[in-house]
């Protein structure tokens, strides 16, 4: 055991036994910033500033003695099976919603909330938040947490199966019904690694009802998404699909230490300055565009496009599409930017 590991209380033991020893030995140092005395300084001295919001109360330290008696309280392990890695850094959750640059009078979207660290600096900071859990005992926990703040509303559905769409929209509608004025919400979570892409497909279309979409995410993943671009041996249309929608932007890191139970791989913070529809790059259908054309086309990589497309129309019609395009005939999937491939879907499909 490392020489600042505290004993935990004995009510404690039962429950988290068997994640003591990962504790401590893999969780880091508190910073200064993470201690329960803390007096509101950084590490270098400066005053921190609170932001105060109507019915929010103050802001407490998110750290993992916290995290440990927010599962304890409802006798909780943490569930592979729902990818639930609990942040232990509260400094991280600071950045996360400091990257949104969230403010008073915003409305936020976090997907799974867990014991509500995040959801806490994004309360505090003065913004109004959707919640949506699917472990009901932390819905529970949440709901109950911020029950006397009046800014948020929990919704306990699997994100990937809910319309978040509609939940986002009436939420708008009933603020600005009460005087508010947002106009477009924010997206700021720590989701799970195992619906990353899932989570991409569902919000970057939704650029109507979102400005920005902040995820922490897999550092590989991260990479690919941001980082691979034509002529690379990691571009996949998810990355046509990434830059149809957003601009997107690699942030920071995260290393792995930094959660309970630690993962096997660190994380990163990815925005996506979302586009809105008249903004999106000239396609007489998104459907065709990347069912019949970029999926296609990727399906058969290292193939020739006159190969991959013939569905399409003729291979003789591909290779003139082509150099109408300014590409050889030859050209296949891995060698054509987003640019390239919006030509070339609007020479083949027709309206």
């Amino acid at each position: 055991m490392s020489s600042w590991a505290p004993h935990l209380p004995s009510s404690l033991q039962p429950i988290l036994q068997p994640f003591l020893p990962e504790l401590r030995r893999r969780v880091p140092r508190p910073r200064p910033w993470l201690s329960p005395h803390d007096n509101g300084t950084d590490s270098v001295g400066s005053k921190r500033a609170n932001v105060k919001c109507a019915r929010a109360s103050q802001k407490s330290p998110d750290d993992y003695h916290a995290t440990l008696r927010a599962l304890n309280s409802r006798g909780r392990k943490p569930r592979k099976s729902l990818g639930q890695h609990y942040m232990l850094n509260s400094e991280i959750n600071d950045q996360l919603a400091g990257a949104a640059n969230v403010g008073e009078g915003d409305v936020v979207l976090e997907i799974g909330p867990g014991t509500g660290s995040l959801t806490n600096v994004l309360i505090s900071s003065g913004a109004t938040v959707l919640a949506v859990e699917k472990d009901p005992y932390m819905a529970a926990l949440v709901e109950e947490r911020f029950a006397d703040t009046g800014r948020l509303k929990v919704v306990e559905e699997d994100f990937v199966k809910c319309h978040i769409g509609s939940h986002i929209s009436l939420l708008l509608e009933s603020l600005r019904d009460s005087g508010a004025k947002p106009r477009f919400a924010k997206v700021v979570s720590n989701i799970p690694f195992n619906i990353s892409k899932d989570v991409v497909k569902q919000l970057l279309p939704m650029g109507d009802i979102f400005s920005e979409v902040v995820l922490l995410l897999q550092e590989e993943t991260a990479v690919r998404l941001v980082g691979s671009s034509a002529r690379t041996s990691e571009y996949r249309p998810i990355n046509l699909f990434v830059n149809f929608y957003s601009d997107p932007e690699y942030k920071f890191d995260v290393p792995r230490s930094s959660f309970f139970p630690q993962p096997n791989v660190d994380a990163a913070v990815v925005t996506f300055k979302l586009k809105k529809s008249a903004d999106y790059p000239a396609v007489c259908s998104t459907k065709s565009f990347f069912s019949l054309v970029v999926n296609s086309a990727f399906n058969g990589k290292r193939k020739m496009l006159r190969n991959t497309l013939q569905h399409i129309c003729t291979p003789l019609e591909i290779e003139t599409a082509l150099q109408h395009t300014g590409l050889p005939a030859t050209s296949r999937p891995e060698e054509l930017t987003l640019d390239d491939f919006v030509k070339l879907h609007n020479l083949l499909v027709r309206p």
